[in-house]
Parts: structure tokens; sequence; C-alpha cells
């Protein structure tokens, strides 16, 4: 039984029980896609494949290995196709590789290089969605009907990504109400999970409770997931405070990689290696070896030619030396 601290009204420190049946925690790794796309560096194929393969081999059971976007708008993912067809080949058979889809065009690249996962994407602000994606985000979900009918025929599962859950760089602090609005929708087309984004890392614990509390009115809480980025340090208690309310899968991003391209000022997500340590501290099982995890992020931090940004990495690397 694993249990957390929390302080009640009169100050007294209480105990909160996280329950023996939802005692583990599963991390969706976000780096190769997520955190790469937004690296100035362009990775070499086969150093993202090695990436992916020591990913998995940590015991990752769901790794985002690229995105099936124009090379034109994304450059660091032109390599997608090649990258899927030769993780799919790496001998980890219980290990998903979903992919970024941002249209059927992408969809049909993705099948053809033997996609079993997709990803799909919405926003809960409407600047965002029109300067990322140049469509509301009512046309942007229906835009996705047609990519939901073909996973569906050719039995892929859909994850679906809301954007800007709690702040957006245009509009600044997003109603609750609004993301637990889009969540609905795109649960009900048909994605499985729905990953709740913070991608300007504006939200503290406050406002993700609040968030939380709305969609999981209107969504089960068990197909949520949180996405955090640590702009301004607060994604591990995000995190935390996720974790107290039901959500049971977090993304991060191996060595603290990446960000939003289209998301100004957002800096990386937060990294794997630090959600690891904080929920093996809570007695929260994963399933994922913390040393290969920060091995993997050493890897690819040198390919970056920097050092890592996940300070368990940086603080066990000291040790090290």
């Amino acid at each position: 039984m694993v249990f957390s601290n929390q302080i009640s009204s009169s100050g007294r420190v209480l105990l909160r029980r996280f329950s023996t049946k939802v005692d583990s925690v599963r991390i969706v790794e976000v780096g190769p896609r997520d955190g790469l796309q937004n690296e100035k560096t362009i990775v070499p194929t086969n150093v993202k494949i090695e990436f992916i393969d020591r990913l998995a081999a940590a015991g990752l059971t769901h790794v985002e290995a690229t995105s099936f976007v124009s090379p034109k708008w994304v450059p660091q993912m032109a390599d997608h196709s090649e990258v899927l067809q030769a993780v799919t080949k790496l001998p980890y058979p219980n290990v998903s590789y979903p992919v970024l889809v941002p249209n059927i065009k992408g969809f049909q690249s993705a099948l053809n290089a033997g996609a079993k996962e997709i990803a799909i994407f919405g926003a809960a602000s409407e600047s965002f969605s029109k300067k990322n994606i140049n469509c509301s985000i009512k046309e942007s979900l229906e835009r996705f009907n047609d990519v939901m009918t073909a996973a569906k025929s050719n039995q892929l599962k859909v994850r679906g990504y809301v954007s800007c859950v709690v702040g957006c760089p245009y509009e600044g602090p997003i109603d609750p109400a609004k993301v637990a609005e889009v969540a609905a929708k795109m649960y009900d087309m048909g994605c499985y999970e729905i990953s709740l984004g913070d991608t300007i890392g504006v939200g503290t614990p406050g406002t993700f409770k609040s968030m939380l509390e709305a969609v999981s009115e209107v969504v089960p809480v068990e197909r949520l997931a949180v996405h955090c980025h640590d702009t301004y340090g607060q994604a591990l208690a995000n995190i935390l405070v996720s974790v107290e309310n039901g959500i049971r899968v977090v993304d991060s991003s191996t060595a603290g990689l990446g960000g939003c391209p289209y998301a100004k000022g957002a800096s990386g997500n937060v990294a794997t290696e630090d959600v690891l340590y904080m929920l093996q501290g809570l007695g929260l099982s994963t399933g994922v070896d913390l040393d290969k995890v920060i091995d993997a992020g050493t890897f690819i931090s040198l390919a970056l030619q920097r050092e890592t940004m996940s300070k368990v990495g940086r603080a066990k690397g000291n040790k090290a030396k």
C-alpha cells in the first residue's frame, strides 16, 4: 500500500492512500518524436533507431517513434518511414511504437511503413489551433474523421492529444470546460486514450486539479494521460497531483528533450528519468529500469552535443565520475 502526505485545513499532515489496485503507472516515452522534433540538431536515422532500441530495452512499453508530417514543416522527422520500419523489427514484441499523423495522407504513409498505433492532435485554444494547423478546433477534429475511419478499418489504435490544457501562448488561461469539451469529442471519435498537454508549461497543481476534475466528468479517468512541459519548473508537481487524482498514464521525454515548435517559449518536456525517480519514491511501479533510461539519455545527449536536461540524469552522472 502506498501513502502520500496531504495538509489539512488545520495544518495537520494527513496520509492519502493510493489503492493497491492502481499502484502502477504507465510511461509513454515521447522523446524520439515530441523531443527530437524540436531539437535544432537533426539526428541521423541510425542514432534515432538506437535511441528507441535503448528505450525499449529499458522496459518502456510505449515509445512514440516519429511523426508523419511534411518534412517541409518538421525536417527533423523527414526519415519517418525508415525509422518506423526499422523499430518495428526490434526484438520487443510487447512494445508499441505510436506515430503522430496530421491527416489522411500522413495516415496512409504511416500504414505503409507498418504502423500499428497512431496519434492525432487537437487543441483547447482556438488561437493555438489556428496558428498551429491553420484551422479552428472544430475544423481540426473534422479533418480527422477520415483518419479515424481508416484506422478502424485497419484495426489501428488511436491516441488523442489535446494541447494547451491550462494555458495558451496567445490566449492565456484556458477554461477547463473547453478542455473537457475537446477531450470528450476526441474520446467519442474513438481515441482509446486522451493525453492532456500543458504545451507551454504554465500549469500549477491548482490549475491542473481544476482541469482534471472537469475532464474526468466527461472522459473516464482511466482513459486519460498527462503530458507536462517543465517551462516553469512545475511538471513534477503537476504529475504528482494528477496521480493523486487517479491518472495512471504519464507522457515524458528522456533527457528532457524537446518542446513545441509552434509554442514560443515552451521549454522541454519533463524528463523521463525525473518522473521515474519520483514515482519510485512514491512506491508506484513502472516496470522501467531507471539506470537504463539514464544511459539512453546520455546517449542521445551526446549525439546532440549537449548535457542532459534531466536533473536525475545529471545527479547520477556526477556520482559516477
